[in-house]
């Protein structure tokens, strides 16, 4: 058995060849000491070192395997009842390195185009794919920790979050990198969070929903859903900083983080993390009124800002309606006349209104003859002259 351990030690320190074949191999064989588990932690720790250097490897089946072993290094990083493990690799610390190298290939993929188009020739800046192959390979190893790791989630994981919403503008192109930078996000989400983590959570995610990005205010707002259906009980204390946070998204300047927030809202409802009053419902009711025009040298023209403000009210709405998707509610008869008000607004707020109403039909068509109950019959005949079927509700 030293003979097998001492020959997959000598392939760490082996002398890159050049050969695609022969290094993604080589990296395979290494993976094999996961058989080990605990009982090589100066090997490990030997990995790690070693590895880390190649997380911007050119070759993406070498990173794939890099990702995948560095993982396997960190799996026995944990805290025991009588105390932490020394011996093997230390989570946090190389986790806040890769945080500070992640940050730098940011600035450095921003700074410089992917490539540069000139004439009939297409370069491909170096340093930019370097940076991109970074942040490819990060992703990669952050899912793969959740899988393999024993204790993954730590102080470390919750301080690279931000970096996590950060990358959504980058990869925003790339079907398959945002895809898994989604995953690797819901990871975090479907995680216990102990109340100290739940508390620098909160604080990460708060402040990437102040972020210049749009992109990764959204990206926060997605993962606030799962993360709150995940800890249903444990996160409870922070209902308010909650919700405060939705609202504010509900009226961001952009229209993906508004409709992220109002579909995150609505789940808020429908679990009963946060009930619907009816000071939430005069406030929406409040905002959804706002006059979208503005006079401007005595012009009547439209203001963006008041089109947020009435569109994040209708959003309001739109979550308190779809928060019951089976049933009908008080507040839901007067939440749809309000939504029915707004029939002429301008087309981004008539989508959203189309959208919840559609969805209402959806799922109250099966039961409408004792969810009509609930409506008067004035209330029936405007349900019936907005949706698209006159008749439906005759």
């Amino acid at each position: 058995m030293h003979r097998v351990i001492n020959y997959l030690r000598s392939l760490i320190n082996t002398t890159a060849t050049g050969n695609t074949f022969m290094e993604t191999s080589r990296w395979y064989l290494v993976q094999t000491l996961t058989n080990f588990e605990w009982r090589v932690p100066s090997i490990w720790c030997m990995i790690n070192e070693q590895a880390k250097e190649l997380l911007d490897h050119p070759y993406k089946a070498i990173r794939e395997r890099i990702a995948i072993v560095l993982s396997s290094s960190l799996t026995f990083d944990v805290t025991l009842f009588n105390g932490q493990s020394t011996r093997h690799p230390n989570a946090n610390k190389f986790l806040d390195t890769i945080r500070e190298r992640l940050g730098h290939a940011i600035e450095i993929y921003e700074k410089t185009p992917l490539a540069n188009v000139s004439g009939q020739t297409v370069e491909i800046d170096p340093e930019a794919r370097k940076a991109l192959n970074f942040i490819e390979t990060v992703i990669q190893m952050h899912t793969h920790l959740f899988s393999k790791c024993l204790q993954p989630i730590k102080s470390s994981i919750i301080r690279l979050f931000p970096y996590l919403c950060e990358i959504e503008s980058i990869v925003a192109n790339d079907d398959f990198i945002r895809k898994n930078l989604t995953v690797s996000r819901t990871c975090v989400a479907m995680t216990y969070l102990h109340k100290n983590l739940m508390e620098e959570l909160i604080e990460q995610l708060e402040q990437v929903c102040s972020s210049s990005k749009w992109h990764a205010r959204r990206a926060a707002m997605e993962f606030t859903q799962n993360m709150i259906f995940c800890n249903l009980f444990n996160v409870r204390p922070y209902a308010q900083r909650l919700r405060q946070l939705v609202f504010k998204c509900l009226f961001d300047e952009q229209f993906e983080v508004r409709s992220v927030a109002s579909v995150t809202l609505s789940g808020f409802y429908q679990c009963g993390f946060i009930q619907i009053n009816n000071e939430d419902l005069k406030y929406f009711r409040s905002m959804s009124k706002t006059s979208y025009f503005t006079k401007i040298d005595g012009k009547k023209v439209t203001s963006p800002e008041n089109v947020v403000k009435r569109h994040g009210g209708v959003l309001g709405l739109c979550a308190i309606v779809l928060s019951s998707p089976y049933e009908i509610p008080n507040h839901v008869p007067e939440a749809l006349m309000l939504l029915c008000e707004h029939s002429h607004d301008p087309d981004l707020i008539q989508k959203s209104i189309k959208k919840a109403l559609s969805e209402f039909r959806r799922t109250h068509h099966d039961s409408w003859h004792e969810h009509r109950e609930k409506f008067t019959e004035d209330q029936l005949v405007i349900l019936a002259d907005v949706l698209i079927s006159p008749s439906y509700y005759a």
